[in-house]
């Protein structure tokens, strides 16, 4: 007979499981879920999209079709330019996660493997990089990431993604 083998000391990654939390919780309360993702040969979006190795997409539900969070991939269908098309992305390649309409979320590290410079932050990583999401309570994600794009990605729509503030450290914006 065997014994069930012990969990591993690291266990599985807790960054597919934020994820689908936060993509609830602003389903829940009625926001437009994003998410930052970092691109490379892995990530399969429309290229035309992706600016500095970034694109922001809009994960709602009323913007995708077949949306499946799951634990190794985020997949789903989308319209871009008004054609249907087939995206994946690999989870450890989001860096962020955030509602639209007021930029609250969570910041994740760029992926590991992602070669240096590549990312736009890469210059100002420790004062604004996803890691410092990690590191305070609350932090409005507008003030930790930089959205890629004047417009979502997907879902076709006018709306845009909240700006962050312009040069500078983060500010912390307390939420009551």
């Amino acid at each position: 007979m065997s014994t069930p083998s012990a969990p591993s000391a690291t266990g599985t990654s807790t960054r597919p499981y934020l994820i689908r939390a936060l993509h609830d919780w602003c389903t829940d309360n009625g926001f437009t879920p994003y998410v930052a993702v970092f691109v490379d040969a892995s990530v399969q979006v429309p290229s035309e999209y992706v600016k500095n190795n970034e694109i922001v997409l809009n994960i709602g539900f009323e913007a995708t079709t077949a949306l499946k969070l799951g634990n190794e991939f985020i997949e789903f269908k989308a319209r871009f330019g008004g054609s249907s098309r087939d995206i994946v992305v690999p989870v450890d390649h989001v860096i962020a996660i955030y509602a639209r309409e007021n930029g609250q979320g969570m910041a994740f590290p760029v992926p590991t493997d992602a070669p240096a410079g590549t990312t736009p932050a890469a210059d100002v990583a420790e004062a604004t990089g996803p890691a410092a999401a990690l590191k305070g309570p609350k932090l409005a994600l507008a003030d930790v990431a930089t959205p890629t794009s004047d417009t979502p990605a997907s879902g076709d729509s006018d709306e845009t993604p909240p700006e962050p503030p312009s040069g500078g450290r983060p500010t912390l914006k307390r939420v009551k």
